[in-house]
């Protein structure tokens, strides 16, 4: 069953640092926190802008967030690395914590085994995030107009949709990491054929490539 809360994590790196960062993530990160109990969905570069870095996890409920993100970020592994990787974030605030938008919308899509550490061979495969902002929780109606009008649009371009998830609205119970408090959004994800498609409306998109160690990939 998937996770019923995600974290769509975006990172503004410091000039030429995402390689360096992305090397320390997939060696050291990946499953020390999946040892705590949380889910790590994919690793990501964006194919518009050379300094960001995109990642999801996810954990079955906000209570099971608190825990693991206190395990994690108060044990061993963080406290060795966290210094080599805040070294290489600019801003690490823009996050969005989200929850399936349907019952059966939520990621199931974990096709295989992670590739090992060590591993460098990137996929080909490529995957778009959109994001609609909206100035009041989203309201059923724009879940069933993706559903019915975006969504075959996306298909008949090659596209499969993966993912589509709207704001939680539970408060961040752990604020050590910030989130954008006050957003409403609905976030879609999909999985690409050849171009782009299209997202009419969406306030944010990007061209998602998967990191060696993705395990979306």
């Amino acid at each position: 069953m998937p996770d019923n809360v995600v974290e769509l994590r975006q990172y503004i790196l410091h000039p030429g640092m995402r390689d360096t960062l992305i090397d320390l993530f997939d060696r050291e990160f990946i499953e020390p926190q999946e040892a705590l109990g949380m889910s790590l969905i994919g690793q990501f570069r964006t194919l518009e802008d050379p300094d960001r870095f995109v990642w999801l996890r996810s954990f079955p409920d906000m209570r099971a967030r608190a825990r693991a993100l206190t395990a994690f970020y108060s044990g061993p592994v963080w406290a060795k690395h966290r210094d080599a990787a805040n070294a290489t974030i600019v801003d690490s605030d823009n996050v969005l914590l989200l929850r399936p938008a349907r019952p059966d919308s939520g990621f199931s899509l974990m096709d295989g085994e992670r590739p090992p550490i060590g591993s460098t061979e990137i996929a080909a495969r490529r995957f778009t995030a959109a994001i609609y902002s909206f100035e009041k929780p989203v309201e059923n109606e724009f879940a069933e107009h993706f559903e019915s009008e975006i969504k075959p649009k996306l298909v008949k371009t090659g596209a499969s949709v993966l993912g589509t998830f709207v704001t939680e609205s539970t408060p961040n119970d752990y604020p050590r990491l910030p989130v954008r408090e006050g957003a409403h959004v609905f976030a879609a994800f999909a999985a690409l054929k050849d171009a782009s498609p299209t997202w009419p409306g969406a306030t944010e998109v990007w061209t998602l490539t998967p990191t060696a160690r993705s395990s979306l990939r």
